[in-house]
Order: C-alpha cells, then structure tokens, then sequence
C-alpha cells in the first residue's frame, strides 16, 4: 500500500499550554495543509491531560499517589485531609468552569461547597472589586481560586514541574545541555506523567497517524513533549515525528547536541507552513522512509540526523508562504466546548488571558517596528513583516466562527498597525459582523481618539502593549519609538473609547538606574490612577543571543560572561553592568505596588514606601501625566481623513419657525438637534454620501469643509458648537 494512502497526521500541542483556549499553531499548520490533500488533525494533549488530572479518578490517584512526608506544610495537610471533598466536587466545578453546569453558582458561592485553601487566604469578599462581580463570575473566581489550591498541592506534593500552563519550565530556558531531560526521561513517570502518557497512547489508537507534530512554543513545553514523544520511538518506532515552534526557534537554532533525534525524525524552524508540506511530500514520494540524499529531500529550514551527524536542509525553491496566500486556521479535532474557563485575577483585563474561549488569529506576520533593542529582530518571525489585508482577515474570523460557534478573538500579533486594525474594523463593520476582540498594539500616536472609537464600533475591547521601562531616556535607549506622553495619549484614546489596557513593564534594562525604577513605577502609579491602563506585568530585563543588545553591548555597557556556543540551547545570555546593579531586589516592591494598583488602591502611597529596603523618592512630577492629558484635547482633525458614520442617515422629525428637528440613532445612543435647514440638508446630504458604498475613496474631513453651507471661518465655528461636538462623540469619526 502506497504510503500516501494511509499516511495521516496529528499535530499535537503538548502539555502544558492554556486551558481556556488551545494555541494556535497547529490549527494553522492545519488549515494551510488540510486543502493539500493531507489529512491532518489537531490536539490538544494539554487539555485532555488536564481534563484527566481534574477529574474524580485523577484526582483520586494524585491523593493515593501522595507520600506522607511529602505532606510538609499546614496547606498541603490541610488538602489531603479533606481529600474526600475535592474527589467529590472537582467534576461538578470543571464542568461549571466549562459552562456546562451554571446552576452550580449559588452553591459554589455558599461557604460550605467548595474546600478552601491558601489560594483564598488573600481574598476579600468584602472588596469593591469581588462585590462588584455577578453571581457567575463570584462563582467562577472561587472555582478557579479552588483549582489553584489543588495545582498547588500538586506542584508540592506529586510534581515540582506541574503548573496550569507550564510543566518544567524552569530546567528548559536556555539549559547548556541535554543531560537534565535524560535523567527527566530516565526515571519512574510521576502520575501526571502517567497521564500524560495514558492520553497518547488513547489518542494513538484511535487516530493511527503517520506522522506525529509536536509544536512546541514555551520552555514550559519542552518536556511535555518529549515525554509523549520518547514512548512513540519506544512504542510505534514506525511514525515518525516532527518538533517545531516557538522554543525550537529560539533556543534551538544552534542545536549539535544529535540526542534530540532520539525522540524526533525532523525539527523545522520559523514559520512551519512549507517545511512540514515539504517534508509530508517527502515521505509520501519515499513511502516514509527519510533518505540521506540531500538533493532528493527538498527540505526547507530542516534539521535532520543523517549516520550521527546533524544537518540543516534548506534546499525549497519557496521559502515562505505570504499571509495573503493564508487559508483560515482548520479546527479539525478540536473541540471549543471543553476548555476550561477561570478568573484567578478579578481584575477585568487581566482576566481575558484565562477566562473564555478566543479564536486566535495573527493579522500579519511579524513587527512592522522591528527596531526594539531588547526584542529578537534578527528572528524571522520578527523581522520579516508582511501583513494581510483586512478582508482577508476578516474572511478568516467568518470561517473561524462557523467552525466554533464562538465569535470572540485574540488577534496574537507581536504589535497589529494601526493601519490595519482600521481596514479590519471597517470591514467588520461593512458585513455587519458582531465579534469580540482584543490584540497586542504599540502605545504610538497612530492610534488616535476616532480611530480607537473605530475599533470599539467593530468589536474591540481590550490591546495590550509595551510601555517598559516608563522613562523617556530608556525608552530612547530601547528604540521604542514612542515618548511617554505619546503612549500617554494612546492610552487615553483607547481609554475614552471604552477599551481596555494591559501594560507590559520592564525594569533592569541595561544602564537603567535606582532613580529610573523608581520614576518608572511613579509613572506607572500615574497611568493607573488616571484609569489609562487597567492591568499590567512586570518583566525583569532578559538577555536574549538575537537581540541587537547581544550584539553591541559595550554601547549598553554591559559584559557578556555566559558561553553562547552550547551544544544544547542558546538564547538567554548572563551579563554584568558595568558598574554592577542587582536590580532583582526590586522586584518584589515593584510586583506589590502593581498588584495593589490592579485592585484601586495604593494610589495615595508614596511609591517607595512599597520597597522593604531604602530608595530615592522619585524625581518625576507628580501630575505629568495628567499634564500631558490635557494636551491630548482639542486636537485638530487631518483634513485628509476619512469619515466614518456610526448610525443610519439623520432623519427629519418636525419642522417650526424656520428650524428643524433632526435626529439619528445606533445601537447605543439617539441624539435630537434643533438647527437651521441648510445645516441640517448638509449634515444629511454628508452622511449619505458616508454611507454610499459605491463612492470608493470615501468622504474626507476636506469634503464636509468645502461643502459646509457657509465660509471657512463659519465651518470653523460650526465645529465649536454642541450639535458638532455631541455628532462627532456619538456618530462621526474620521480616520
């Protein structure tokens, strides 16, 4: 039997990832290969691991599997001996958390239904921020609050690897060798890993594949992977498996360490839609068989072993699939009613990464900034930006919807333009289309007040985005390309639209001083005082092999002292400041304030008083950023924008003594004016043509100027009155 004939594939995304919604990758190898002619499935072992572990038998074998003196503390004693009431609730709670059972909320809210345990010592029920939760989300905050408790009972007493969306993280980031997977790999499985490999073998059988992808995108992937993948070498030795990903990207491009082939027959890099097609067509023409020919193999960006020795096979007269030549991402095996929902932070923006089930789509490929020192540029997934066009995308999410049932959205872009993000908005709202969505943005000017209305129009509610460092000087430094007060005024633009913001911090940056940290969470302090973001991170500085820091970095005077030639992986870097800075002993103080800030409070808190050790009070105004609030009003309109019309034609309602009545209404808000009928003819004769899908280049601010019943200097005063105002903040943008 020809090879093709039964040749079948399982992309599988590893344990652990998220549990809310699967990561896109495979899904996306999936619908760029299923109209191959391939018959491709994706899975989620990640979230049918976790869906064994949190059941009535898996939580039973994790409490048998417990050894009394690994019962080393008050909360873990505590858990074990209430062992009986977690078997007994943990499948009703899943199933509330997966929105199959909504009626539990009242009994989950009760004190008496679900154990608690040190996850809920910090909460308070009497907060504002929990009191202003409906039942169903009270109820979905203590359930996740009660997965944690076990997640953590795990992690102490049965795995130190396990988390809810990572497994080993800590020995995969950048490890100088493959030695800790060996000895990983070489012991007893734990019972999670018990699991890990009950899954495989289930989804094994049923499927039969030919090929088996792993897509590995985290440090906290790595072993997950490897573990179901080491048993098919064992078990299946005929299948033969691909790794790819984010990690391998990263960590793995100078890989000579040839015991990774022990558990896979290929590693692809950056963008696996032609590698894997390449390497499909491949084994079909071969009748599975990997030949050590480099001419007959055609591989593009292909690691293989070939008699012991590693060799990267780039050999495609195409390299890369342009997102124009995209089709949408294939849900084939993946089924959106099981994943889990949690809110482990009541903090609304926070929460979108856990809570509800999002079709994940990328609008472009890579950055179009791409000149961040600190960020990997020199990577292809970075530095080669090539965008789709936005009725291409929205055709995606048309699809996506059909395929789900779900019209919610994260778009997962390294930053979306703002050119792009209009075209995408403007489309969803020709088609009329009712979706949710949220992406990551750059804080720049771009994003001005009509065009965040925009995007609230279409659907959105929510970006994230890097202010890092919140210091002009290092902002510079970075080649950010915004100034605070720009980020400043994006952030206003977003936050008088109705949209939320998540910020991305950065503290330890090369050259970065005490009083800049300090400054910098004044700052912070500020922008969430003023409501200009909801949530935020801080990440301590890493240096990573392909950033342009990595490749100057006397200019930030630092000195590299880690090897940058393991055999293993190579990504983050151990540097030294020139003079030196611990700069971690600022991280805890810098997590306390924002933690407090998510909630409301702490504003009136002298930032150093957040710190356990002495700092400099900051040395930055505190009112700067509402100073350049105000500078953000009043702002003149570009007479080359676009108007946009977010209502039906204004219609008239009554006329008397020479005035007439003219009202409009959307979804949201109706608006009634009294004016003169040669203003209200032009107000009217405007919007239709807004409206007119056949006048192409559109109506533009200079259109409404030049036809305004009167001279320039009465449109101008026009454009001060309440009638202009109340129309512009309801219903007229221009973009």
């Amino acid at each position: 039997m020809p090879y093709l004939s039964r040749m079948k594939v399982l992309l599988i995304i590893p344990p652990f990832t998220q549990i809310n919604t699967p990561y896109p990758s495979a899904m996306q190898l999936a619908g760029f290969l299923v109209p191959k002619g391939y018959d491709i499935k994706s899975y989620d072992l990640s979230l049918e691991t976790t869906l064994k572990i949190f059941s009535r038998p898996g939580i039973k074998r994790i409490f048998d599997s417990v050894e009394e003196d690994k019962l080393s503390d008050k909360n873990t004693n505590k858990i074990f001996a209430a062992r009986e009431k977690y078997e007994n609730v943990i499948e009703p709670a899943i199933l509330f958390l997966q929105g199959k059972n909504p009626n539990l909320a009242e009994d989950i809210i009760s004190n008496g239904y679900l154990p608690r345990g040190e996850s809920f010592e910090q909460l308070n029920y009497a907060a504002p921020a929990f009191k202003k939760l409906d039942p169903a989300d009270k109820a979905k905050h203590l359930a996740s609050l009660f997965i944690d408790d076990l997640t953590i009972f795990i992690r102490r007493c049965v795995s130190p690897h396990y988390g809810l969306s990572r497994y080993a993280e800590r020995i995969a980031s950048s490890p100088r060798s493959f030695d800790p997977f060996i000895a990983e790999l070489s012991r007893t499985p734990n019972i999670i890993e018990q699991i890990i490999l009950e899954e495989t073998v289930r989804i094994l059988e049923k499927e039969n594949p030919s090929v088996v992808g792993f897509t590995i995108p985290f440090p906290g992937n790595l072993l997950g992977a490897l573990i179901p993948a080491a048993f098919i070498k064992k078990n299946y030795p005929a299948i033969k498996i691909v790794f790819g990903g984010g990690y391998i990207n990263t960590e793995l491009r100078t890989l000579k360490d040839p015991r990774l082939f022990d558990y896979t027959d290929f590693i692809t890099y950056d963008d696996g839609e032609l590698p894997l097609l390449n390497i499909l067509n491949h084994l079909k023409s071969s009748a599975g068989k990997i030949s050590s020919s480099a001419e007959k193999n055609n591989f593009v960006r292909t690691l293989i072993r070939d008699k012991g020795k590693l060799r990267y096979i780039d050999d495609g007269e195409v390299k890369n699939i342009q997102p124009m030549q995209m089709t949408s991402p294939s849900l084939r095996g993946i089924d959106p009613g099981r994943y889990i929902s949690m809110i482990e932070m009541i903090n609304p923006m926070h929460r979108l990464w856990s809570d509800g089930y999002w079709n994940k789509l990328a609008v472009a490929h890579g950055c179009y900034w791409r000149k961040c020192t600190f960020c990997d540029v020199t990577l292809d997934y970075i530095g080669r930006y090539s965008p789709a066009e936005g009725r291409r995308v929205v055709d995606w999410m048309e699809e996506m919807i059909r395929q789900s049932g779900k019209s919610a959205f994260h778009f997962v872009d390294e930053a979306a333009p703002p050119s792009l993000m209009k075209e995408i908005s403007l489309e969803i709202l020709r088609r009329k289309l009712n979706v949710t969505w949220w992406g990551n943005i750059r804080f720049e000017k771009a994003f001005t007040a009509d065009l965040c209305r925009l995007m609230s129009a279409a659907g959105a509610i929510a970006v994230s985005g890097g202010i890092e460092v919140a210091d002009n000087r290092l902002l510079k430094l970075i080649n950010k390309g915004i100034d605070l007060e720009g980020a400043a005024a994006a952030c206003t633009a977003f936050q008088n639209a109705g949209i939320m913001v998540h910020a991305y911090l950065m503290y330890g940056y090369p050259t970065q001083t005490e009083q800049e940290t300090v400054n910098s969470l004044e700052l912070v302090r500020q922008f969430m005082k003023y409501g200009l973001f909801q949530s935020a991170y801080w990440h301590k500085f890493a240096l990573t092999i392909h950033s342009p820091i990595a490749s100057d970095p006397g200019k930030y005077k630092i000195e590299i002292v880690s090897p940058d030639n393991n055999p293993f992986a190579n990504n983050d870097l151990v540097h030294k400041e020139k003079p030196e800075m611990d700069h971690s002993i600022f991280g805890p103080g810098l997590n306390k304030a924002l933690y407090n800030y998510m909630y409301g409070k702490g504003f009136n808190r002298n930032v150093e008083g957040w710190f356990d050790f002495h700092v400099l009070p900051p040395s930055v105004e505190k009112n700067l950023i509402k100073n350049y609030l105000r500078k953000t009003r009043n702002k003149k309109v570009d007479p080359r924008r676009r108007s946009v019309w977010l209502g039906p034609v204004p219609v008239v309602i009554e006329r008397r003594n020479g005035k007439v009545k003219t009202a409009v209404r959307n979804n949201l808000v109706e608006g009634t004016w009294e004016m003169n009928p040669e203003i209200s003819d032009w107000i009217t004769g405007a919007v239709a043509e807004v409206l007119d899908s056949s006048k192409v280049e559109g109506v533009k601010y200079s259109d409404w100027r030049d036809s305004f019943p009167g001279t320039a200097d009465q449109f101008d005063e026009f454009t001060k009155s309440m009638i202009w105002k109340e129309l512009r903040e309801n219903f007229l943008l221009f973009v």
